[in-house]
């Protein structure tokens, strides 16, 4: 996917109804998780501030040289003065929490390896040790990434986030919803930046004509009974979690073949999402770009 991006001859300022209308859905979801973490508008004003001198000076630039700051000015509607506060302002942190990256890396191998997984293609069930130090154990799986951290000590923290379970007999068993914790909210803020970011990253590329377009596919349907929504949400758990473990088998051949390969500087991110509630016509009669078509789906693509 490109990295740069240019303004298509549209005025700053002026963006089309349909983007506005567009931006405006996608915010609502966005601003009740900002109220609902204390993130006034004052706050996410600085914070946009910043993010929009980031994404101009990196992503819109003339002959591949550092835009100005008059420039930078002029595509974000900033300032001088406060684009030149924040060109020499720190950074933001965007590291990951310490277990993230170490749990994805463990995670990926318990479900893509076949000296991890059981005749059915599931994550088998692990003993926390083995006196056969060539046998699945949670050890042996732990010092396949890391021979710095202890297993225990991801495995306290794992059971804690509900990653894992221990059973009577000292067998650990991988949640099978475990790509995400369910506690944690630390982990789960850092995945809510990456997936939906990498999601609109997909969409943005797709709206700009930015190359090849990239896979992006959604189902809709409305006018649905709960009984119905609760059959539908446990069947796109079931096939949801085949394809990204189907996906993932083969990801994690392909990652171990590229290691140490000069080449080796792409990365790739296939998510899967599941949404119900009320019909949208029905909370809020101002919209009007649903599918008038009562109980019809409708098939992005």
């Amino acid at each position: 996917m490109s990295g740069r991006s240019n303004p298509r001859n549209v005025t700053p300022g002026e963006p089309s109804k349909a983007f506005v209308r567009a931006v405006t859905r996608l915010m609502r979801p966005l601003i009740r998780a900002l109220i609902g973490q204390g993130m006034t508008f004052p706050y996410l004003s600085n914070l946009l501030k910043a993010v929009y001198v980031d994404v101009a000076r990196t992503d819109f630039p003339v002959d591949e040289s550092e835009p100005s700051v008059s420039r930078l000015s002029v595509l974000t509607g900033l300032q001088r003065k406060d684009v030149n506060r924040i060109l020499y302002s720190p950074p933001p942190d965007r590291t990951p929490p310490p277990s993230v990256s170490l749990s994805a890396r463990l995670i990926g191998i318990w479900t893509g390896d076949p000296k991890y997984i059981d005749g059915d293609g599931s994550p088998s069930a692990l003993p926390k040790t083995s006196e056969d130090s060539d046998a699945a154990s949670f050890d042996s799986l732990m010092r396949a990434v890391s021979t710095d951290i202890r297993a225990k000590v991801i495995l306290d923290e794992w059971v804690r986030l509900e990653v894992v379970s221990i059973d009577n007999a000292g067998m650990v068993t991988l949640n099978q919803g475990a790509f995400v914790p369910s506690k944690g909210f630390d982990e789960k803020a850092y995945y809510l930046g990456r997936n939906v970011a990498d999601h609109m990253a997909t969409s943005v590329h797709n709206l700009l004509d930015d190359g090849e377009p990239l896979f992006e596919r959604a189902v809709y349907y409305d006018r649905l009974t709960p009984k119905s929504v609760e059959l539908l949400r446990e069947r796109a758990r079931e096939v949801g979690m085949e394809a990204l473990l189907e996906l993932n088998k083969d990801a994690l051949a392909l990652a171990d073949k590229d290691e140490g390969d000069a080449n080796a500087t792409e990365r790739m991110s296939l998510g899967l999402y599941y949404y119900d509630g009320p019909d949208e016509k029905l909370a809020d009669d101002s919209e009007t770009d649903i599918d008038e078509d009562p109980g019809k789906p409708d098939v992005q693509g």
